[in-house]
């Protein structure tokens, strides 16, 4: 059986949806969407903490989308384009939630799993001490960051990631991420 994406983003929409987006990542598109649950959260009167906290967070999402996606491969429909990809913000009771998903190249999968592995094993303190750490050490990857962004997610939420690799074809897999916030 092969994965459908249709299906997973139908899945991904439950709740009340605040945004939801697929298509090219783009500066415009972060802009707009940063625009767009700003004046939602504010709309639905969530206190500063919380809608600080949700914005944030969404901000570090898509930066990791629009930093870290892979070309859709050729297997994929036609409307998937250069940056491919999807962010959904919701409300479901009393936490946010956030689902990204991009499609990546199969030998990616172990460096994108251990770093995540690697963060969620971390204590809090142990993520104050590595967070410290990257940013003394003035390091950049090739992406321009130096490292920060999933651990920065995991620091402000407070809670693990969840993630999820989906078999695309032989080359390349959609990667999934949801992350709660309360």
């Amino acid at each position: 059986m092969s994965f459908d994406l249709n299906h997973w983003y139908s899945e991904k929409k439950q709740g009340d949806v605040v945004l939801e987006y697929n298509g090219s990542i783009t500066p415009v598109l972060i802009s707009e969407a940063l625009d767009s649950i700003e004046k939602s959260l504010n709309l639905k009167n969530e206190n500063n903490r919380v809608r600080k906290k949700v914005y944030n967070v969404f901000v570090e999402c898509l930066q990791n989308l629009y930093h870290h996606v892979d070309f859709p491969p050729e297997t994929a429909p036609v409307e998937m384009k250069e940056n491919y990809g999807v962010i959904i913000l919701s409300k479901d009771g009393s936490f946010y939630r956030i689902s990204t998903g991009n499609f990546i190249r199969k030998d990616r999968l172990a460096l994108i799993k251990d770093r995540i592995d690697q963060v969620n094993s971390l204590s809090d303190e142990e993520i104050r001490i590595l967070y410290r750490d990257i940013l003394s050490n003035d390091e950049f990857s090739d992406k321009g960051g130096g490292g920060l962004g999933i651990l920065d997610i995991v620091r402000k939420t407070g809670n693990k990631l969840e993630y999820y690799f989906h078999q695309f074809d032989d080359e390349y897999l959609f990667f999934s991420l949801d992350v709660y916030i309360s």
